[in-house]
């Protein structure tokens, strides 16, 4: 007879291995044996700190504990065994574990686990990084200060199928834990001058000395980590180092505090980086640093330093950002401004930069990307091949941008980037150049989207893709709302704008949909995509009538992209209704020749966000233009 559900307050360990999948495919019989070894030491820590295993499946395993503080000792001493046991491993095949722990009520029935809190534990442990820990509030506040162990406070999280934030902290030793390892399970000691191999392979800031993240507004003293370089996120990473103030004006000295701060606030929203928490950077306040030394230290590949200058009622700011692996600038820029309203100038100085170093970030991951050979990519290097062949606005750049993208979904199917580029390459090939059929591709564009978005709930861009895909739908107020929703998240990013844009000009409000596209033109001025915003704007404002303006605003996509062929027919058609029919010709017959199946599927039948009065004053250009048809 099942035992009765019982309730009752437990802390559950949460664990599973980072890529098992792609470990998996790589090699079965060595991935399995890896588990077992892994296994075996996790099954005796977890009896060995009064733990029980109330389930496993495959490479996750889910554990319970009698108190916090042998849950958090079990965890710690988990990832310092494993680390041993990939100590010898070559980087892709080492078996990572992340770990999630909370304390919460749980019910009970024939020894399994159910409630909220087993789910809570299972999101914190899927926002650890590889080899990392993530626990609760509900942990950090029952241990106090008892536990050997460092906290970074990384912030409210939105997790899915949980109601409200959850408050999260990354969790790693103290040093002083690290000199007196687990007696059966010491730390393997690596070549003299590389320091501690297990801190290294977690990807958190390591505590440094004076200064270790508790809580809000709360500080607790830690002794300084053993040097040694931390790995890369699996995503472009960035350390904003305190402005150094090089003016006489020591009250000067909170402004540039000011501005490094909300350069990070700032950042922080944009979901395709790695962003490092302010008390982390500004431990190198004022500090001569080598920017190679912040990168290894902070595990990050970029580094964004500055200065600030006062003269008079006039003050200057640059700042660069600097490629921490080579020491080589990605990107700098100077402001100058005059200070009437200091936060005014604040605000203007962070908005600035910060819409300009995201992009540049995302121009250098693609070089690098491109740089690899095909057959060496990971999910990212792979996502960002395709970011760059999509940017070429071609069918055959397309195509190679679809391969790329499936590429980076099979590497890491819980990469949400994937998805989002392969919808994005879908709609490209259906809308833009009839490779492909629009009916036939709705359905798995607008799949991929809502897949990017159950994966990554927080992230800006799989919102842009599901307002693409429901515009193709011809949902408008959809699309409309789905950009929307991706501002809120980050409210700098270029392409929400774009797609409100888009949707605005084809539900009958042009002058609005231009100026939300040309505010994505603001924020990214050197976009590889901009192609998209040229071109609804060249519509937004031949439907405004603008002719003159429609005209200039398709020249220039055209100008940059010369293969893609949807500006032409726009260019023809405003044109045609200037009476300038002998300059339109060779537009139209550029827009047959360049893709004739897409012309004629858009002309002769009206695509489903086009209203029929839109589409009819389309059609009247470009017979005004030649067009027989």
């Amino acid at each position: 007879m099942a035992e009765r559900a019982e309730r009752r307050l437990t802390t559950i360990l949460a664990a599973d291995i980072a890529e098992y999948s792609r470990l998996m495919r790589a090699d079965e019989d060595a991935t399995m044996r890896a588990l077992h070894a892994c296994r075996a030491v996790i099954d005796a820590l977890i009896a060995e700190h009064r733990g029980r295993i109330a389930n496993t499946a495959g490479d996750a395993v889910l554990a319970e504990f009698p108190s916090v503080a042998d849950g958090l000792a079990c965890a710690l001493a988990m990832q310092q065994a494993l680390a041993a046991e990939n100590a010898d491993a070559p980087a892709e095949r080492r078996m990572q574990f992340r770990i999630g722990l909370h304390l919460g009520d749980v019910m009970t029935r024939d020894g399994d686990l159910f409630g909220d809190a087993v789910n809570i534990a299972a999101r914190l442990e899927a926002l650890a990084e590889p080899g990392g820990i993530c626990v609760s509030a509900a942990v950090r506040e029952h241990v106090g200060t008892r536990a050997e162990a460092a906290f970074t406070d990384i912030g409210a999280q939105q997790v899915k199928n949980i109601a409200g934030a959850v408050h999260v902290f990354s969790v790693g030793p103290r040093a002083s834990s690290l000199q007196n390892p687990h007696p059966n399970h010491p730390p393997p000691a690596g070549p003299a001058g590389e320091g501690v191999p297990w801190a290294g392979s977690l990807n958190y800031p390591p505590p440094l000395a004076g200064e270790g993240r508790v809580g809000a507004g709360e500080t607790q003293a830690v002794e300084p980590m053993p040097a040694g370089p931390l790995a890369l996120p699996d995503k472009p990473s960035i350390a904003v180092l305190p402005f150094a103030n090089m003016s006489n004006d020591p009250e000067q000295e909170f402004f540039a505090d000011g501005i490094a701060e909300d350069v990070i606030t700032a950042l922080s929203r944009y979901p395709s980086l790695f962003v490092i928490a302010r008390n982390s950077c500004f431990t190198y306040k004022g500090r001569a640093v080598d920017v190679k030394v912040v990168g290894r230290e902070l595990g990050v590949r970029y580094v964004l330093e500055g200065s600030l200058r006062k003269s008079g009622n006039r003050i200057r700011v640059t700042a660069q950002l600097v490629d921490a692996e080579t020491g080589n600038h990605v990107w700098a820029e100077r402001y100058d401004r005059d200070l009437a309203d200091i936060f005014a100038v604040q605000d203007e100085i962070t908005e600035a930069a910060t819409i300009a170093i995201a992009p540049a970030i995302a121009h250098a991951e693609q070089q690098r990307a491109m740089r690899r050979p095909p057959q060496n990519l990971d999910a990212w290097a792979a996502y960002q091949r395709g970011m760059w062949h999509i940017g070429k606005a071609t069918a055959e750049n397309t195509r190679l941008a679809h391969q790329f993208f499936q590429q980076a979904i099979d590497l890491d199917p819980s990469f949400a980037g994937g998805y989002i580029g392969l919808a994005s390459a879908i709609s490209a090939a259906s809308t833009a150049f009839g490779t492909a059929v629009l009916a036939e591709t709705q359905g798995s564009e607008e799949s991929l989207a809502r897949r990017a978005i159950a994966l990554d709930p927080s992230n800006a861009d799989a919102y842009i893709c599901l307002s693409v895909a429901l515009r193709n739908r011809a949902d408008l107020q959809g699309a409309l709302a789905e950009a929307e929703r991706a501002l809120a998240l980050c409210p700098n990013v270029a392409p929400g704008y774009g797609r409100k844009g888009q949707a605005l000009v084809f539900s009958g409000q042009p002058r609005v949909g231009i100026a939300a596209l040309e505010t994505a033109l603001r924020l990214d001025p050197r976009s590889p995509t901009m192609w998209r915003e040229l071109h609804y704007l060249a519509i937004g404002r031949y439907f405004c009538r603008e002719y003159e303006a429609a005209a200039e605003a398709a020249r220039r996509v055209i100008r940059l992209y010369p293969d893609y062929p949807l500006p032409y027919r726009w260019l023809a058609a405003a044109l045609g209704q200037l009476g300038r029919a002998d300059e339109a010709k060779p537009a139209l017959a550029k827009a047959i020749a360049v893709s004739p199946t897409g012309f004629e599927r858009v002309v002769r039948n009206r695509v489903p966000w086009m209203r029929p009065e839109d589409q009819a004053h389309m059609v009247e250009g470009l017979r005004k233009a030649g067009w027989e048809g």
